[in-house]
């Protein structure tokens, strides 16, 4: 059963390949706001997955963040998720990312509970329309 105060963390070294000029959303080699809700998104997932039925996932449904600082190639970016409500099928998540200088950014992050199975059984069908 999930319960609220499930919590996760995972890091990340800021190279080239995760700057904003690299990934298309900016022109300065800082680390990209699509690769933060990334790692946001990942940490969130991966720290309910041990509390899943076999055969069950999760994926994203809504993100509300906020990318409040600039991190430079060299640094490290820290994420940490917690569950703060668990509603049937439905995850919400309070999500914070920082580097060894603070807060670079945060918010929540929505999930549902699937079954994989039959999720991408819809999906495939849908691409053969």
């Amino acid at each position: 059963m999930l319960e609220k105060g499930i919590r996760g963390e995972q890091s990340v070294e800021v190279v080239y390949e995760n700057t904003a000029v690299a990934v298309g959303s900016g022109v300065l080699e800082v680390f990209a706001t699509p690769c933060m809700l990334a790692l946001m998104e990942k940490t969130a997932c991966d720290s309910v997955m041990p509390y899943l039925e076999e055969g069950s996932g999760t994926v994203g449904t809504a993100v509300n963040i906020k990318h409040l600082a600039a991190t430079p190639i060299g640094m490290t970016v820290r994420c940490e998720s917690e569950l703060i409500e668990a509603d049937r099928r439905r995850l919400l998540f309070s999500v914070k990312a920082y580097d060894e200088e603070g807060l670079i950014g945060e918010g929540t992050h929505e999930r549902f509970i699937v079954n994989n199975e039959k999720f991408q059984t819809k999906a495939d069908e849908k691409g053969k329309k």
